[in-house]
């Protein structure tokens, strides 16, 4: 007979709300309880008893040795609802045919082409920049990102309708953020159904437009279309799930990293000194982004800080062991990349910034599934490549043309959609001479 899976008692529980209530997010009552109990625990809360799984072991289990047997469908959860069969949250042969149809328009041959849309996003942000500005670079990365994504992946120029569609993208996002559903699935959730049907309105018109008017499928809306079997519904699904993930994870890394450049002048200033150096006054490109190499290594540490997927949610469709323990069917397990890429067994000083960890020689030795800010395996992220690139444009423009001074110093982590810094990041702009 296995031996139960570790849940909390009375005391780790009290630990874990102290922890809680002094950090204000979830994620440090989690840290807890990795510590206190292991790398498997079951929380135990009304309707809601997921299995927890932490560190590289458990990452390989859920990323490839028990892939076939963990779901990522689950139609209770709004994430389903939301997205209906976007490729997120699809399994077996339709995950793999949408993947595979989707991955033209975010292969490494196309960013060449949208890294000078990404400068020309970001650079219209900036404009309304003016000198001794407070900007809240959450919002303002949010603007970019939207801009940029819209524009490569579905060449559409969203601005004029950014004013009109921003709260029905935010109530999307919140719309499949944890929340008391989670604990009680039937919760009433009133006014999403606005925002969703507006967002719908919009990405159908946008479908029917490019179908009236194909051209040359040489973006992601243009590559679904040109796709024999790909009805307006599944290109609706598609739409809207890069839309949602793919501008909210950007958003979310380029904040923070705003966030702890601000918090490290040091590491601020190293980063604006290589900008000048690799860029000079010239924008970035393709050819010159890997000569950046601090910028990297910062925007790596960042993402094991502050991955913005910091949790993977999976069904057991069949009986599965884990150290020991039994996972029986039908249980949601979830595996923390937040935990593992914390724990001090792999990480010296797990909660301090320091990008030296990327180093070639620091990386080397590594241990595989311990850093995984993009997932792994067969279904690691299929927008990694380019958000990669995106970040790494719109945060080297930034900093070639602003000095930015943090005026905020104290943000929590939000467990969204993605792990948002608020209240936000509120900096003090001023255009470099």
């Amino acid at each position: 007979m296995p031996p139960p899976i570790p849940t909390t008692d009375q005391s780790v529980s009290l630990l874990a709300l102290k922890a809680m209530l002094r950090d204000r997010t979830v994620l440090s009552a989690l840290e807890v309880f990795n510590h206190q109990l292991g790398d498997i625990f079951q929380i135990t809360l009304p309707g809601f008893k997921p299995v927890m799984l932490a560190g590289p072991e458990a990452a390989r289990f859920v990323l490839v040795t028990s892939r076939d047997d963990l779901r990522w469908r689950s139609e209770g959860d709004p994430v389903t609802a939301l997205l209906r069969h976007g490729v997120l949250v699809e399994d077996g042969d339709l995950h793999d045919w949408l993947r595979r149809s989707m991955n033209p328009a975010l292969h490494k041959s196309m960013m060449a082409k949208y890294v000078e849309t990404m400068r020309c996003a970001i650079d219209r942000v900036c404009r309304d920049w003016q000198d001794g500005d407070i900007r809240d670079m959450l919002v303002e990365m949010r603007r970019a990102a939207l801009l940029i994504l819209m524009e490569t992946l579905f060449k559409v120029d969203f601005a004029p309708e950014m004013r009109r569609l921003w709260q029905p993208i935010l109530k999307s996002i919140q719309f499949i953020s944890p929340g008391l559903w989670v604990l009680w699935p039937d919760t009433p959730r009133p006014g999403y159904t606005a925002a969703l049907r507006r967002l719908n309105q919009y990405l159908y018109q946008m479908i029917a437009a490019r179908r009236a008017a194909p051209g040359e499928p040489d973006d992601l809306l243009g590559v679904l279309i040109a796709t024999p079997g790909m009805t307006d519904d599944l290109i609706r699904d598609q739409l809207l799930t890069m839309l949602i993930a793919g501008h909210d994870t950007s958003t979310a890394l380029l904040s923070w990293s705003l966030y702890l450049l601000g918090k490290h002048p040091a590491a601020m200033q190293r980063a604006r000194a290589e900008v000048d150096t690799v860029l000079g006054s010239a924008a970035p490109s393709m050819e010159t982004l890997p000569d950046l190499l601090f910028l990297d290594r910062v925007l790596h540490e960042v993402l094991r800080l502050y991955p913005p997927i910091h949790l993977g949610s999976r069904r057991a469709a069949v009986d599965l062991e884990f150290q020991g323990y039994t996972i029986p069917a039908g249980t949601r397990v979830m595996y923390s990349i937040y935990l593992t890429h914390r724990q001090p067994a792999y990480w010296p000083d797990p909660k301090g910034f320091d990008p030296e960890r990327f180093t070639p020689e620091n990386s080397r030795s590594r241990q595989p599934y311990t850093y995984l800010p993009f997932g792994g395996g067969p279904r690691n992220c299929i927008g990694a490549l380019f958000g990669q690139v995106e970040t790494r444009v719109v945060l080297a423009r930034v900093l070639q043309q602003f000095d930015l001074v943090l005026t905020r110093d104290h943000v929590h982590a939000h467990m969204g959609a993605t792990l948002e810094p608020r209240p936000g990041v509120f900096m003090r702009v001023r255009r470099r001479q």
